[in-house]
């Protein structure tokens, strides 16, 4: 999948803002970024939900103004909402899915047990969908969207609202699905999710991408290996404490409780603070993560 020059407006608002990606085949390519920052509308003009504004969009080998319906019959689709059909059976709502493919319904039956198995949802398959677990639900969801035997499946937070154990149950499921050489687009929240499942990503803001590459690498480039977490005394300047081991420091920034400076070293870093200058609460020290990478890059403000 190809994008050049991507762009979505509704009316005076642009959602997507001219953005270019690659996505290579059999790969979990991620788009993490803040409410609003036009993610969700490039997931929707991938999968034929929105049209394409202006610029090129390939989805598939297939030109995503003109091949819609084409490119819908390869993908599968795993909404952020649940929207399964509480009226039918678990084994029922398969079946009505792969109806909409036109698959002849003894291949649809041996296809829709096979994906309840492989969800873990084989002695659920029966049940009325009000009967089932959020974790139960998310894994239902995934196992509909592979109906169709998709190439591409596109997942806009699977995991949203999952207690550790269902996330973990899913994020396995997808793990196999990549393995078998199906291409994953992903939207996420939890950057645990997408430093685990993503081999490349994205960081959108404001409609545009801020950075690109894979996540250990995009850690390295804009935090550095560890991070000193630094609660500072009322009668600390935090601004001299930063100046005073400049040296030392890959960056830092402010929070509202805390400052956080990024450097090879963070405990040589802390012992080499003067702690009797420079007054602090408390301190942690700890390996930095794609989470410190998200908000250096777009920012530690509430949105909604």
């Amino acid at each position: 999948m190809v994008a050049r020059s991507l762009v979505k407006s509704y009316g005076e608002r642009v959602a997507v803002d001219g953005i270019d990606f690659e996505v290579e085949p059999a790969t979990c390519f991620g788009f993490l970024g803040p409410n609003g920052a036009g993610k969700t509308t490039t997931m929707k003009m991938i999968y034929g939900l929105a049209t394409v504004g202006r610029g090129e969009l390939s989805v598939l080998g297939l030109d995503a103004r003109t091949k819609r319906r084409q490119i819908k019959s390869r993908l599968g689709v795993v909404p952020q909402e649940t929207n399964l059909d509480g009226q039918v059976t678990v084994l029922e709502n398969l079946l009505v899915q792969a109806s909409y493919f036109g698959i002849e319904r003894q291949t649809a039956e041996a296809r829709a047990r096979e994906l309840l198995d492989f969800s873990r949802l084989a002695d659920r398959s029966a049940e009325q969908i009000t009967s089932l677990s959020g974790g139960m639900k998310r894994r239902l969801l995934v196992a509909r969207a592979l109906v169709n035997e998709p190439e591409m499946v596109v997942l806009d937070e699977p995991t949203t609202g999952l207690d550790p154990q269902a996330r973990l149950a899913v994020w396995r499921s997808l793990e196999t699905l990549k393995r078998r050489g199906v291409t994953l687009l992903l939207t996420t929240h939890y950057m645990e999710e997408a430093a685990r499942l993503c081999d490349r990503l994205v960081i959108m803001d404001e409609g545009s991408i801020v950075a690109e590459g894979e996540p250990g690498a995009l850690v390295r480039e804009h935090v550095g290996r560890e991070v000193l977490e630094l609660r500072v005394s009322d009668e600390c300047d935090a601004e001299e404490l930063v100046a005073s081991v400049d040296g030392r420091l890959e960056g830092h920034d402010f929070t509202e409780d805390a400052l956080m400076l990024y450097a090879p070293d963070a405990e040589e870093l802390l012992e080499a603070i003067d702690h009797e200058r420079y007054p602090t609460e408390s301190a942690l020290v700890r390996r930095a993560t794609l989470e410190d990478v998200f908000l250096r890059l777009t920012g530690r403000s509430l949105r909604e």
